[in-house]
Formats: structure tokens, sequence, C-alpha cells
């Protein structure tokens, strides 16, 4: 076998020095062998391949933090970003929107959720939690199956130069249940391309059939397979490319309707491609790899990499290799696309990665402190150039994994040393606390995988309370349960097939821009317009087109213009009314509108009947939209104010607003500190004090492409795109040469603003808190709100002072002295709790623990009496009971506490007594 595979790792060498890929390549240095077609060339191949050959527009890769789509935690494949497309639901005005062919490198990662491939890295030599996705797309029917399959068979054959004779391709072979007859039609299409009738093989539904999920876009698939053996033996498949035919959509009820349109979506591992036509079995031996498996070999100075698995692989040294090399990927890539180690969701995930990789380069490759960090420029080097955002935050990059290489490093020695003092106290046959144990793991203080602390108690012999734990893991799932923010309610949609009906229809996207018409009374107040409008067509609460409506129904109203803002960007939806022409005495409650594929949806209950081509009058609520409108233009100064405070690198992660409250998610290094915080509050002030205009203008895209200092987030832009600026109008930002938006508040937003800064009033951060190790989340109030926040801290302020008054005047009185102690305690929660200055709340906290702590001494002191000797430690005391209750005590002389059983609690106590009674 061994012989086979090396003349089939020839024969394809052979090949591919006639391949187009073979000129320019250079010889890797860390191979004897003739040298292969490296990854970059393979990557450039494929996507120069569909745009030159082929005509596709190259599509940059989407982070790997999925774009609006609560449903996946990682994005884990290439057709993540052109969901929209497939569901109907893509912005009109925005670029996607005319996609027709495009191609990409897209960056996934499968770790968590329905696609984990976790715990399988290391075991083998293929699964990896990072990797890339080669994907060629065809939307609206731009080109099917024939064209498709023609492309794949011509890049695969001609281009990398793989024999025909090793490739074999499978098809859908139908679904008698779900009364889909087989794809016939590309089994025809792979024998007119000459592939051997052998090797064109059927497969049922489970194997080629493809869904985005339990409902939605989904259609059969063609499937193009390596033979590792070759001629040599029994045919080894892998799979190289899967080619889905998108033309079907799952419905609620588990049936097939045919979609409006038509797609193409295919995918092809790159790893495993260049292991293909680098001749090896193994995608960790391969260009990807290799110089992340050196670097690991000589920072830790163990044996080369072998490639070994299961029990060749003694002391599980080549697994490290793998796991180290692959999660390192991983964590590069996250963090630089703004997924950083965390306590929830993907940042947990992410947390859970990077331990893991600790754990195996620590404990089995020896590594040195540190080590993980130092791997992130072999990273950089070798992906960089096809992602640069990795070379953009490589310093971040670096600085974030060793710092929690670190903490988990410190977290591992005093786990031990936990594990230790609680074992001395265990008799011999005791069970391990399941509280020590949770204390000890990701979900409590110290963030050790369980599995690592039951090996831990495994190496000492001691078994842990795995019901305990059970009961424990239970009850913070139902803690988080509970704090967990109530899921927003979806309201009504349009369905891809309700989209489809429209735009065969002809209806044009909803014309919204009478939002945008207000202005400033000379009295200071703002004047909203009305808006009158044609309902186009009306929905049932289960998405039915229907005619009209009746008395009491739910519906959902399409109308050729709005006036009203539909929820986006990170603003709250409008809410108000709206009244028949003609009929203005009867009010129609509007309480959201939703944008859905460029047309905006009114949810609405009729109090009277309605239908379609009745005219309409609409009246947005001004109090709501004002408070949008505040809150909205104060995002944007705060996320300024960051920039100011924290430096020009800062980036927004996020936000969200509405009349009540905003929140801002922001990449940071470490919490802010309260002169950060403070500092960020007085630059708003200033531009609120300073009343700046706030200059809005709709540009083309590619007018702000290059401006300096324009931010843009990880969103599909319109096309003309809104450009909000501060103090400076639009053209100017916009001017290269001026550095405007360098100077001031400059963004792309299709929000609604004020029209001057000054009506933001003021603006108070009253919220802080750590969403990962790179990420601050912040809510902020304005106006009214601000004040009140800032009058509470004031307050508390002064009743903070006052109790230390109390304290530094001593007192001699116990009672006294515990009421002191009992404020500090109420004064400490009304701190933690109020609405008021995040700042002001920790320079209040850090003071009343240290008065909290000067109390409780006092108050020792008063009950023992200064200078006397105890008559007994609690210590001793708790070693007398507990020892009378089969048990054992530990602690100092003050507190202590220890085990026993419960079996006789009154004699127990009768034993604490007596005790106390005969020491005093």
């Amino acid at each position: 076998m061994a012989a086979s595979m090396a003349a089939a790792a020839r024969r394809l060498r052979r090949a591919f020095r006639r391949s187009p890929l073979w000129g320019g390549l250079s010889r890797r240095p860390f191979s004897s062998e003739p040298p292969p077609a490296s990854a970059t060339a393979v990557r450039d191949a494929f996507l120069s391949f569909f745009r030159d050959r082929h005509g596709h527009q190259l599509v940059p890769s989407a982070s790997v933090r999925p774009r609006g789509d609560p449903s996946l935690l990682f994005v884990n494949a290439g057709m993540n970003q052109f969901k929209p497309i497939f569901l109907g639901t893509v912005d009109p005005r925005s670029e996607m929107a005319g996609f027709r062919r495009v191609a990409n490198s897209q960056k996934c990662v499968r770790a968590g959720g329905r696609h984990n491939d976790l715990e399988d890295v290391g075991r083998d030599l293929s699964h990896h939690t990072f990797f890339e996705m080669l994907g060629n797309w065809a939307f609206g029917g731009e080109y099917f199956k024939e064209e498709a399959c023609r492309m794949a068979w011509e890049l695969l054959t001609q281009v990398y130069g793989i024999p025909e004779d090793r490739l074999w391709v499978s098809y859908f072979g139908g679904d008698p249940k779900a009364g889909l007859d087989p794809d016939l039609e590309s089994r025809d299409i792979w024998l007119s391309l000459g592939v051997c009738a052998s090797h064109v093989l059927s497969f049922g539904p489970q194997e080629n059939f493809w869904e985005m999920g339990n409902t939605g876009p989904c259609g059969p698939c063609t499937e193009i397979h390596y033979d590792l053996a070759g001629r040599g033996g029994a045919p080894q498949l892998v799979e190289l490319w899967n080619l889905v035919f998108i033309q079907h959509n799952r419905e609620a009820d588990g049936s097939l309707q045919p979609l409006p349109q038509r797609h193409v979506d295919t995918g092809m591992g790159l790893e495993r491609l260049v292991a293909v036509l680098q001749g090896t079995h193994s995608t960790y031996d391969t260009d990807l790899f290799s110089p992340l498996l050196d670097a690991i070999q000589q920072g830790c100075g163990v044996s080369p990499y072998l490639g070994r698995v299961g029990a060749a692989d003694e002391g599980r040294t080549d697994m490290a290799y793998r796991v180290v090399a692959d999660h390192i990927r991983t964590l590069s890539v996250c963090i630089a696309d703004g997924v950083c180690p965390g306590m929830s969701g993907a940042p947990l995930v992410l947390r859970r990665i990077l331990r893991r990789a600790v754990r195996f380069s620590t404990e089995v490759l020896r590594a040195p402190p540190g080590f993980l960090g130092s791997l992130v420029p072999v990273v950089v080097e070798t992906l960089g150039d096809a992602y640069p955002e990795l070379r953009k935050h490589s310093a971040q990059i670096v600085n974030l994994v060793s710092e929690d290489e670190a903490a988990f490093l410190a977290s591992l020695q005093r786990g031990r040393h936990i594990i230790d003092q609680t074992l001395r106290r265990l008799g011999p046959s005791d069970l391990f606390p399941a509280e020590v144990a949770w204390s000890l793991s990701l979900s409590g203080n110290l963030g050790l995988p369980l599995d690592l602390v039951e090996l831990m108690l495994e190496e000492k012999g001691v078994q842990l309370d795995s019901a305990g734990l059970a009961r424990l893991a239970q009850e913070e799932t139902q803690h988080r349960s509970r704090q967990a923010e109530p899921a927003q309610e979806r309201g009504l949609q349009l369905n891809v097939h309700a989209l489809g009906e429209l735009q065969r229809r002809g209806v044009p996207p909803t014309d919204d821009s009478p939002k945008y018409s207000y202005s400033l009374r000379p009295s200071g107040g703002y004047e909203f317009g009305t808006c009158e409008a044609q309902v186009l067509q009306l929905y049932t609460e289960d998405g039915t087109a229907v005619a009209s409506v009746g008395k009491g129904q739910r519906c959902g109203l399409l109308l050729d213009k709005t006036n009203f803002y539909a929820e986006q960007g990170g603003q709250a939806s409008d809410r108000g009314y709206l009244v028949r022409v003609g009929q203005e005495d009867v009010l129609f409650p509007v309480p959201r509108a939703q944008v859905c594929g460029g047309f905006i949806l009114h949810e609405a209950v009729a109090p009277e009947g309605l239908k379609v081509g009745d005219q309409v009058q609409l009246h947005v609520d001004e109090a709501w939209r004002l408070g949008c409108m505040e809150k909205h233009t104060a995002t944007h100064l705060l996320n300024w104010a960051l920039r100011q405070t924290l430096g020009p690198g800062t980036e927004q992660q996020g936000s969200h607003l509405n009349p009540e409250r905003l929140r801002f998610d922001v990449a940071t290094q470490a919490p802010l500190t309260p002169e950060q915080l403070r500092a960020v509050e007085g630059t708003v002030q200033e531009a609120v004090g300073q009343d700046e205009a706030v200059y809005m203008e709709e540009v083309a895209l590619a007018r702000t492409a290059h401006v300096p200092g324009l931010r843009f987030l990880d969103e599909v832009y319109p096309d003309p795109v809104r450009v909000v600026s501060v103090g400076v109008p639009v053209a100017e930002a916009l001017d290269l040469a001026s550095q405007a938006a360098l100077q001031t508040s400059v963004e792309l937003c299709c929000g609604t603003h004020l029209l001057r800064t000054g009506a933001v009033g003021d603006l108070v951060i009253v919220g802080e808190r750590q969403l990962s190790r790179g990420t601050t989340r912040l809510l902020a109030v304005t106006g009214e709100q601000a004040q009140q926040a800032r009058e509470v801290g004031q307050a508390l302020a002064q009743e903070v002072g006052a109790a230390a008054e109390r304290l530094s005047r001593g007192s001699q009185d116990v009672v006294e002295a515990q009421r002191l102690s009992k404020d500090m305690g109420r004064l400490t929660d009304a701190v933690d709790t109020a609405v008021m200055p995040q700042w002001q709340r920790r320079e209040l906290q850090a003071t009343l623990k240290v008065l909290q702590r000067r109390a409780n001494t006092a108050i020792r002191k008063l009950e023992t009496g200064q200078g006397t000797t105890p008559a007994f430690t609690a210590e001793a005391w708790a070693l007398a009971v507990c020892s009378h209750m089969g048990g054992k005590a530990w602690g100092s002389q003050v507190v202590a506490q220890g085990t026993g059983t419960t079996a006789d609690l009154e004699a127990a106590l009768r034993t604490a007594r007596a005790y106390a009674l005969n020491q005093l």
C-alpha cells in the first residue's frame, strides 16, 4: 500500500508539472521533494479561474461573526453571507442585490452548535475548527447545473491537473417519500463530460440533498470525490467539492415548494484540496500547517511531527501538534474578526478552544509560558496575504492570546492548590465536593474545563460527586434562563414566496425617504410631517397575501411609501398610527415596521375593515421618534469620544438603541478605568455644548471607500449610502485632502438623527461589563435621564461621605458599630444597582469596600475587647463539634467551617454550648 501511495503521489506531481499552476512556484524550505503547488497558488488559481475565465465577481470573505443571524455561533459555510439572497430579503439598493455570479474564499469555523468538530480535532488527520471554503455561486438562474458541473470539472482536471480517473461523482438518487425524482440531469451531465459511468454513483437525501435548516431554501447536490488509492487498490474516496442546486423551499409543515428563483451554491475545502494537490492524505502535511508544526517543534524542543494517530501516537505528541496548530489558527482568525474569548456564546467556545490548546501545549509538548502567543506571527505570515485583517490586528491577537494563556496557567496552579487543600479535609471514601469542582470550572471562578478537573482528581485516585455536579449544572442553566434578555417577538415576516411574488409583479421597493422629512421649528421643537400612501398588499398573521382584512384582525400592510423608520442599523422601529383618508376618526395603531427585502411591512390590528387600494395617512409617534433620534446622535458622539479617549484603533462591535437607553459594544483590551469613562463623557458633553449642526446626505458608496477615519462595520451597505457628519458638511468630510473625518464624528448610517447636537442634552454611561476579553458593553442614557443619573450619583456620594465621617469619629458601642456596618451594606447595594454614572459607581464601590473593612474591624475589636486574648478559637470550637459529628473542621481564629453527619443536630448544638462554657 505504501508503494502504491508513493506512486500515486508521483503521478499527481507529474500531472502538476503540466498544470498552469506549476509556473512560478518556489521550493518549500521544509521539503526535499519536488515542490507541489502552494496553498496560496491553489487559492489564487481558484479565484482567478472564476474571475478571468467565467466572469465571476470576487467577493471578500465575510467575518466569522455571523451578520444578523442568531442561529449561528460562527460562519460555518461560504453561503452564510448570501442567505439574504436565497431568502429574498436582500436590500435592493445594496451591492449584494446585483450579484449574479460570484466567487470567494470564506473563513469558516466549526466549533459549537450544529456543526462542531472541536473534540475531533487532533484525533485524526483531517478535522479542523478553522478552514477555508472555496466557493462559486450563481444567483437567480444566472447558470445552473450544466455550467456549474462543467466549470468544476474544467478547474479540477485542466487547471489543477488532477487525473480524471481519480475523480468520482455522486448525485441525488431521489426521495419517493418527499415526491422527489432522481436528479438524472446531473448524472447525464457528468457522463457527457467524460466521467466513467462506474464512477457516477447515486445516493439518497441524507448524502445528496442539502438543506439550510429545518425550514428554508434547499435542493439536490452533486459531489465530486477524490480517490486516494488510485489504481493501487479499493477506492478510498474523500469529498472534494459539493455543488448544491437550490431550487426548493422547505416549509414549516415539512413540505417542499419550488423557489421563485434558482441558485447554485458550491463549496470546496481549501485544506483538503491542497492535501490532494500536494500528494498527501493529511491536511496537516501541507504548507498551510508545516510552518506551524516546525515552529512548535522549535519552541518546545520535542521530537518532530510524524503524523501518527491512535495507539501509534504514544504520549499523544502528534495529537498535541495538531491541536495546537489548528487552534492557534482559529484563535487568530476569530480575534482578528472581533470574537474574543469570553463567558457565553461564541466567545465561550473560543475560550474553550484556547484552554484546550494551552493544555496540550503545556502538558504534552511541555511548552514554555507564553508559547501560544509566539505562534501568532506564523499564522499571520501564512494567512495574512489572503486575510489582511490578521496583519492589522496581529499585535492585539498576540496580547489577548498571551494574556489568556497566562491567566489559564495561573488558574491551573490555583486549582491544583484548592484540590490539594480540599483532599486533606476529606475522608478516604469521601467524594470530591461538587461545589468545589464547580467553582474551578469554566462555569465557575477559575475557568478550568470540567474534564480537566476530573482528570486531575483521577490522577489522585479521587472520585467526583457527579450527581451533585449535574444538579449544579441544572441550577446554572435555570439561572441563565432567568437572567437572559427576553427574546423579541419576531413579528410578521414576508417569506421567500411572498417576496418572490412581489418581485414577479414588478412591485417597487417601499419608498421610505419621507422618514427623513422633519425640520426644526423656530421655537426649537421638531416638526414631523405626515405621509399619504396607498395600500399595495395586505397580509395575514401567517404571511398569506389577502385583498382585505376585517375588524380586529392582526395584519401586515405594504404601502407604496412610508414615513415610518423600520428597525435596522441598531435603531428601534418607529411606532404610531395610520388613518384611512376620509375616515380620520378611526385610528389603526402601528406598533412596529419591519424591512423585508426592501419592502416595509407595517404591523397593525384593524379596528375596521381595510382593503388593497385604500388611501391612508401615516403619523409617527413623535415623542418615540425624537427619543430615538436623540439616542442615535448620542451613539455617534459616544463612538467618536471613545476613539478620542482610547485611541484611533478603537472599533465599534455593535449597538442598539430605543428612546429609553442606548447600548454600545466596543473592542477594548481591558475594562475602561473610571478616568477613561469620565473623559469619554466629557468629550460628548463638549460636543453637545457646542450645539453643532448634524449633516446628512446620500452619496455613492464608492466615494466613501478611502476616506481616512471613516469606519465600515461588517454590514451590507446600500448604494447610495447615507453619511452622517457632525459639525462638518458631508462633502467636506469626504474630501480626501481635508482629513475632516479624523477630526469629528463621520459615519455611514441609515438612522434618523437630531439636526443639532445640543438637543442630546447630556450623556451618562450608567453601565459597563465585559462581554469577552476583547469586548466591552456600555449602557448610556441621555437628556433628562442623564441629569437624573447625575443627581442620584451625587446624592449617593454624599451619603458615602457622611458614613465615612461617622466611621472616622469612632464608636465605643458595639450596637452603634453594627448599625454603621449595616448602613455600609445598604449603601453598597444602592450604589451597585442605582442608575448613576459608571465612573462614580466604581469610585464609590472602592471607597465602600475600604469603609466596610474598617467597620468590621472596629466591630471585632469592640466584641472581643482590644488587646485581650480570646478564650478559644473558631477553628478549635468547630473541630470539637465536627469531631462529635464524625467529620472534620478547618479555619482560623475568627472563622471556621467543617463537615459531618446531620443525624443528631440537637446533640451537636449541646456539644457546641458545652465547649464554649467550659472555655470561658
